[in-house]
């Protein structure tokens, strides 16, 4: 069956094509920091900010049947590396890796909306729209922290991956009732990023499981 593709998805001028470039390009950033923290060369820079930028993209396309995005438009993986050449030259900062968790926080937010839109263009079910939306968001920051050892976002009690699951929601909600794709995108956007950078200046965070921590006695 062909995709019933929404015509805001499908020019990076729109509101959404601007934020599926603005999310890979801070994923991208993301990556290349986790490189510098290990102290890598300019090549892994570049690696990082490329697995990191597209890897939740291309999980989603191949789950939901569609074109691997970054193959089909050359201009994603020149994004990554801009990005990744950026922090290389911004050199060592002592404010680089409190923007790390920031730039999370946008594309978090922005990738959690598009995931959530490309599945609906490809007439995906709701629910699981919002699953493709928290997969296209925290994918690429796990396989980023895997290859830089460090703990995964799944693994952490702080907000991050519920800020990508309320932008996917609050986007298949306002398309559910009717808003166009741009506010739509542009509220679910505004509140995931709200929700995670409440996380990060005030410490919000999900309550841990309340039973003993061990199975005996």
């Amino acid at each position: 069956m062909s995709p019933i593709v929404d015509p805001a998805l499908a020019s990076p001028e729109t509101v959404l094509g601007a934020l599926d470039f603005a999310g890979v390009a801070v994923f991208a950033a993301t990556g290349a920091l986790a490189a510098a923290r290990e102290k890598h060369d300019l090549v892994t820079f570049a690696f990082f900010g490329a697995i990191t930028g597209v890897g939740g993209g291309t999980l989603r396309d191949l789950l939901i049947g569609a074109p691997v995005f970054w193959v089909q438009d050359w201009r994603y993986i020149a994004v990554c590396l801009f990005a990744a050449v950026a922090v290389w030259l911004v050199g060592a900062r002592p404010w680089r890796f409190r923007a790390l968790l920031w730039l999370d926080a946008i594309g978090l937010a922005a990738y959690g909306v598009l995931g959530a839109a490309k599945a609906e263009a490809f007439q995906v079910a709701p629910l699981i729209c919002i699953v493709m939306g928290a997969l296209t968001a925290c994918f690429g920051g796990i396989v980023r922290d895997i290859l830089a050892g460090q703990p995964s976002i799944l693994l952490r009690r702080e907000i991050t991956v519920s800020a990508a699951l309320l932008a996917a929601t609050l986007f298949v909600i306002g398309r559910a009732v009717g808003l166009e794709a741009w506010p739509a995108a542009v509220l679910a956007a505004c509140c995931g990023f709200a929700l995670r950078a409440g996380a990060l200046v005030w410490g919000w965070s999900l309550p841990g499981f309340p039973g003993k921590t061990s199975w005996g006695g």
